[in-house]
């Protein structure tokens, strides 16, 4: 019988096209290689090189794009591969992934087993789904989801990554669960932490729908991109650290999970907590605290869906024998000054810094949580906390700890200037500031180019409590093209995110 011939090959040329997430290639129509026709079919296919496998999203392409004989990779997809240019490759159809049958099982009602919630973490963490099968995933658990695959999901997440070990007794962690804009007090508990000598390996977030998350406004500071090495040899030098936890692929399938669920506004309990304890799991932390923040425009409105949600961060963390501590804080409006990178980083240098003009209650909300993570320190008397982290941050030494930090992370890779252009959006009337929209600033101070223009965003004026004046103005718009602005000062004009309350205005003359 013939040997089966040669699949014909084509060679990889790296396409300059930022795809986001996906993994997209490009065929031209008139390739020699592969057939168009019969490719066209398919919106996903195989690569094979030297041992290496990569599925993709098939594109076909008439402007010479690429030629002939070549298949052209997207940056990410590029990336991924890591194949030189002009490496031959194969391509085929992709086969449908064999998990899909347990997501079409939850969909329609059945509970998935270990087995099965493990072979869809595996297929997701290699890019194996489309954004179609990952919503339908999504979706399907956003339905109902026992307990067995909820732990089974935490466990899965976090093994399909990098899991980090530590030569510590006491390893502490915090985690918010976001919503409020300005809420950098990890880089003011990190370092309070560790200058005290416990061990607080902090891996953070960038952000997907806020205008910051820790990692995007520590790298104004300094290199957040860290190897697992190199991220070994910050913590154990300075007892802590405040790195981007993609690079170091903790848990990589929630965030590709997250690229999904944030757009269609999926935020069910079982997967923020699968999302959260996955991460913790995987980075070695022995003792976390939930930081809860409860407010109208946070993403708890109430007290009650704050305790269901401890509920469940308190059973996977005793399943996994994780010490877990969930606090609630004032979630009504945004914490500190600033919004956006730089005018986040800012506010937290002023405050470790103990400025005269530092946001109190960025302060006073980070020593709090800081005192929560010091009494896990057996030596530190029972209570005793807040006194510690307040002589830690007013002593100075918080504030030299995180310069250590930033020594040992390295220096920034990017501008730290705030935006050169700015609009001021003033009181339409007198009155008392009663009400601050979180969510609003939010989308506010990513049309304004945030997180992307590090030094774009809003600088508040005006908290809760606060009197104005018609024509005061409340908040400042910072940003680096006209077209930003223009986007923002539209949104801030026709809906500003304050509600002034006009007759205790006139109550208090």
């Amino acid at each position: 019988m013939p040997a089966n011939p040669p699949r014909p090959q084509v060679k990889v040329r790296r396409i300059n096209l930022d795809t986001g997430r996906e993994n997209v290639v490009v065929i031209s129509r008139q390739s020699m290689a592969l057939r168009p026709d019969v490719f066209r079919g398919f919106s996903r296919v195989e690569l094979r090189a030297n041992g290496k496998v990569l599925l993709a999203t098939l594109l076909l392409t008439d402007d010479g794009m690429v030629g002939p004989d070549e298949i052209g990779l997207a940056e990410p997809a590029f990336h991924r591969f890591a194949e030189p240019v002009g490496t031959p490759v194969t391509v085929t159809p992709a086969s449908r992934p064999s998990s899909l049958d347990s997501v079409l099982g939850k969909i329609q009602g059945r509970t998935m087993s270990e087995a099965e919630i493990t072979a869809i973490v595996d297929d997701i963490s290699r890019y194996r789904y489309s954004d179609m099968e990952l919503a339908a995933f999504l979706v399907g658990s956003a339905s109902f989801m026992s307990s067995g695959e909820l732990l089974a999901l935490t466990k899965a997440m976090a093994q399909a990554g990098t899991q980090l070990t530590w030569d510590h007794r006491v390893v502490v962690d915090k985690h918010c669960i976001g919503g409020i804009p300005g809420n950098r007090t990890s880089m003011v508990v990190v370092p309070i932490v560790a200058a005290h000598g416990l061990m607080i390996p902090k891996t953070s977030s960038r952000a997907i729908t806020s205008p910051a998350g820790t990692a995007d406004t520590m790298e104004v500071l300094a290199r957040v991109d860290l190897g697992v090495n190199e991220l070994r040899e910050v913590v154990n030098a300075c007892h802590g650290c405040l790195a981007w936890g993609g690079h170091v692929n903790l848990s990589p399938a929630d965030d590709i999970l997250i690229s999904v669920e944030r757009p269609l506004s999926l935020d069910t309990r079982e997967q923020m907590v699968a999302s959260i304890m996955s991460k913790k799991l995987a980075a070695g932390s022995t003792h976390l605290l939930i930081d809860l923040p409860v407010g109208p425009s946070a993403k708890l409105a109430r007290a009650n869906d704050a305790m269901r949600l401890r509920k469940l961060f308190e059973f996977v963390g005793d399943h996994f024998g994780i010490e877990v501590e969930v606090i609630t804080t004032d979630g009504r409006q945004p914490i500190g000054n600033g919004i956006g990178p730089v005018l986040e980083a800012q506010d937290v240098m002023a405050v470790l810094g103990n400025e005269p003009g530092a946001p109190r209650d960025l302060r006073e909300k980070s020593l709090r949580l800081a005192a929560h993570l010091l009494e896990h320190d057996p030596e530190l008397r029972g209570g005793a906390g807040y006194a510690r982290a307040r002589e830690l941050l007013d002593g100075g030494a918080a504030l030299r700890q995180m310069q250590k930090i930033i020594d040992a992370q390295g220096p920034s890779p990017c501008r730290s200037e705030l935006g050169n252009l700015t609009a001021d959006i003033v009181a339409p009337h007198d009155g008392v500031v009663t009400a601050i929209d979180c969510l609003r600033f939010n989308r506010l101070a990513r049309s304004a180019g945030a997180p992307i223009d590090k030094g774009a965003g809003i600088k508040l004026f005006k908290k809760i409590g606060d009197r104005v004046t018609r024509g005061e103005p409340l908040y400042r718009i910072y940003a680096f093209g006209e077209s930003e602005l223009d986007l923002a000062v539209a949104g801030a004009n026709a809906e500003s995110g304050y509600t002034l309350d006009a007759q205790a205005g006139r109550e208090t003359r």
